[in-house]
């Protein structure tokens, strides 16, 4: 207890409520493990900055602050935080270091602490400067921002976190979204690292692959942090989508009119974007979301891992699970027609060339049972999670459908603390599941 670098009162009296309740002990450890982890162990400042609230969260074995990692290891707890004033400040010290960071650089998807110490990537071909780790331009990274701040703003109503610094940042969302939809040139964004993977450099002088301007937002990476293939990320305009909707509701109650209609007006291009170019037919299951796109006529037609990706759309309110070309995506998804879908001894589920070949994430087990409304499936994600934590009692990056002792990221905060937002969700819905 003493080594933990933060403890809530609330937290704690969640996992004491919830473990009770289940019935299989070692689904009640891993629940105990995890779902406390992203406190216990990455918040490696908090404190104020300037007089206001400053909380710097790693993600885990690598010490830097992803914008979309540290949103998602604090979002399960903020529906705790008017209950517990310290969780809420440490929430308000993420908001405003997220703020911080997009106005450092936008473009960025993970951060140093400061600007004392070079990242390993520093010599990246692109504006890199000392306060980055990386610069891999994510659409996710900045909807990821949002998302945190909107469900603060909905769970407390306080505003009062949403000063001129975030206002700036905000704005600086919204105008780095329109220039990533290349309308009139490919924006001021480049990239290029100097190795072979592919996965990790784009092409074109540091460009990437060219797209006809319709609208939709280039993302030229993935939540995996690999290059895309076609830039038009779909899983993540679909992000965007409501991200800039809930960005609205917050300017609006701040009486931001100006950025709330921009960002509104902003959401309904994309999302008639999407309607055109965002759909495949697909010869078995018909009508579903293509994973990447150019708008030219090519389309990657695959699902990955990390979120957003399609499987997850509706856990983030983009999607509804009934909708139907949701519904035939989600089918191909979980087959063999999906090329990164895995089947083994221990786990059938999604994988990535992010990890080895025959790999299965942790991240898509979740993601699956989140998005699920079938006790059969939700039961069955259970059953393979708990069968494949190689006896650590945490969550991994990848691990072997077949082997599950070999895996990836023996510490992955946001698998860990996302694995207990899948717990409490299932308590609070479904806990006959738990009570077997």
């Amino acid at each position: 207890m003493a080594q933990r670098k933060f403890t809530s009162p609330a937290i704690e009296s969640e996992i004491v409520r919830v473990k009770a309740d289940i019935a299989d002990p070692e689904l009640a450890w891993l629940f105990e493990n995890c779902f406390p982890n992203t406190l216990d162990t990455t918040i490696t400042h908090h404190g104020e900055v300037d007089g206001k609230a400053d909380t710097f969260v790693i993600t885990g074995d690598i010490d830097a602050m992803w914008l979309r990692d540290s949103s998602a290891q604090v979002y399960p707890y903020v529906q705790y935080v008017n209950d517990d004033p310290a969780l809420k400040k440490l929430v308000q010290g993420v908001i405003n270091r997220h703020a911080r960071s997009v106005l450092i650089d936008p473009y960025a998807n993970a951060f140093n602490y400061d600007n004392k110490k070079k990242s390993e990537w520093y010599g990246d071909k692109t504006d890199m400067k000392m306060d980055l780790h990386e610069r891999k331009w994510e659409v996710d990274s900045l909807c990821y921002v949002i998302r945190l701040a909107h469900r603060y703003f909905e769970v407390t109503t306080d505003i009062s976190v949403f000063d001129k610094d975030w206002v700036a940042a905000m704005k600086l969302v919204v105008k780095t979204f329109k220039e990533q939809q290349r309308k009139t040139d490919h924006g001021p964004y480049h990239f290029q690292r100097g190795i072979l993977a592919n996965k990790d450099t784009l092409t074109h002088d540091g460009y990437g692959e060219s797209v006809k301007p319709v609208g939709l937002i280039c993302s030229m990476f993935r939540p995996s942090d690999d290059a895309t293939t076609y830039p038009f990320l779909i899983p993540s305009n679909f992000f965007a989508v409501i991200s800039l909707r809930q960005l609205s509701k917050i300017a609006t109650a701040i009486h931001e009119s100006a950025l709330a209609k921009e960002s509104t007006e902003l959401a309904d291009e994309v999302e008639k974007a999407l309607k055109e170019y965002g759909v495949h037919q697909h010869p078995r299951y018909g009508a579903i979301y293509a994973y990447e796109t150019d708008a030219l006529g090519h389309q990657l037609v695959i699902d990955e891992p990390n979120l957003p990706n399609l499987l997850s759309l509706p856990y983030f309110d983009a999607v509804d699970r009934t909708d139907e070309t949701y519904q035939h995506t989600r089918q191909f998804i979980l087959s063999d027609s999906n090329p990164y879908f895995v089947t083994g001894k221990y786990a059938t589920g999604v994988g990535s060339d992010h990890t080895p070949k025959g790999y299965v994430w942790h991240l898509s087990l979740i993601a699956r049972a989140l998005t699920s409304e079938d006790d059969t499936e939700i039961a069955s994600c259970l059953s393979m999670i708990k069968a494949t934590h190689a006896g650590t009692g945490f969550m991994h990056e990848g691990f072997s459908a077949n082997n599950p002792k070999l895996y990836t990221r023996k510490w992955f905060a946001w698998a860990n603390t996302l694995f207990g937002e899948l717990i409490v969700k299932v308590h609070k819905e479904r806990p006959h599941l738990l009570k077997v």
